[in-house]
């Protein structure tokens, strides 16, 4: 079209007829034309592309010390089934020493020693903000970065232990930017070793180490909890996995003397009310070489939620295992492709699902 028809349209219907290029199309023209950055935030842009389906792949990101020093993350495209040949490089001073520590709903989030600070960075909206640390010093552990139900929001958890050695729960509200402190942890803690929280219903959900149990953090007014829920008997360790808000499973092992002979899948029912509900047995074999991969030590397993995909991960090996619910089949994923032949410690993975609307 002839660029003097353009520039008489008025804004709102040129605004509505940019809002139906393909959003990849779309970001691939911001760049050309100031324009476009505030096209996003408008009702048509908006009304459009929320009530769509993403167009974007899911990724599952890898982070390991062989890459760290390019800042880059290699990405196993879901969608496709296979390894993207460019791995996701991150550049700048602020990330020159950052270290990853989450990845929810498009958000990544790294801590920044040297500032003192969070960055939360959303890369395909290309926006990031700064969240100082709510003390100094901050000897934080359990970090956990959890979405709001509809993924605009977050909330930032973490545990700190102060000068008495007592631990204090950190809570940081992204819609009210500012943090809060919850004193008393150790009355339920105790010297409990926690997993990393699965949100669901309303409240942070961990797995406890001695006795085995369920321990819950509720988000809003910070008070400690063991929901009245029993473990499935024979437990060697669990590992909670949440898709949301809307269902909660339990990957555990099953054994004797803390040895697991086997490995099996449940899901909480009756709206987190109910009992664990057995829904899938690992396969020996497969069950064998996960158990030989962590010689045991059950610290190393870690578990997640990727777009139906109960994913098993081990920090010293470079495959996931992860089970696909809907079809109840088991699969590993293929070692990265650019991961040298002999490889050190250190595997952490993530599931990467971008989001143009998740707010920072």
């Amino acid at each position: 079209m002839d660029p003097e028809v353009w520039s008489r349209l008025p804004p709102d219907l040129l605004d509505r007829i940019l809002s139906l290029l393909p959003l990849k199309t779309f970001l691939r023209l911001a760049p050309t034309c100031k324009h476009f950055q505030s096209l996003t935030f408008s009702p048509p842009f908006i009304s459009k592309h929320t009530s769509s389906p993403s167009p974007f792949s899911s990724f599952l990101l890898c982070s390991h010390p062989h890459f760290h020093h390019h800042r880059q993350y290699p990405l196993y495209d879901t969608n496709l089934n296979a390894w993207r040949k460019a791995s996701l490089s991150l550049s700048g001073p602020l990330l020159s020493h950052a270290t990853l520590l989450s990845v929810s709903h498009g958000r990544l989030c790294f801590s920044l020693p040297h500032s003192s600070s969070f960055l939360i960075s959303n890369l395909l909206s290309k926006t990031s903000s700064i969240v100082n640390f709510p003390v100094n010093p901050f000897p934080f552990e359990l970090f956990t970065l959890v979405p709001w139900t509809n993924g605009r929001h977050y909330w930032l958890f973490m545990l700190c232990s102060s000068s008495s050695g007592s631990n204090n729960a950190f809570v940081y509200d992204s819609r009210l930017q500012l943090w809060r402190r919850f004193d008393r942890a150790d009355s339920v803690l105790g010297h409990n070793s926690l997993q990393t929280g699965v949100f669901y219903n309303g409240s942070l959900n961990f797995t406890a180490l001695d006795p085995l149990s369920i321990i819950c953090f509720d988000l809003e007014n910070g008070s400690w909890g063991k929901p009245v829920r029993n473990l499935p008997n024979g437990l060697t360790f669990a590992r909670l996995v949440g898709n949301g808000d809307e269902k909660m499973f339990l990957v555990g092992g099953i054994g004797e003397d803390g040895i697991s002979r086997g490995m099996k899948v449940w899901e909480l029912g009756g709206n987190g009310g109910g009992n664990w509900v057995e829904i899938e047995s690992v396969p020996e074999v497969i069950c064998r070489k996960l158990m030989s991969i962590c010689y045991h030590n059950y610290e190393h397993v870690y578990c997640f939620w990727h777009k139906g995909l109960i994913c098993v991960c081990c920090y010293n090996w470079p495959e996931v295992l992860y089970y696909k619910v809907s079809r109840g089949s088991w699969h590993w994923l293929p070692k990265c492709p650019s991961l040298p032949e002999k490889w050190s410690c250190g595997f952490r993975w993530f599931s990467l699902v971008p989001d143009l609307y998740a707010f920072v």
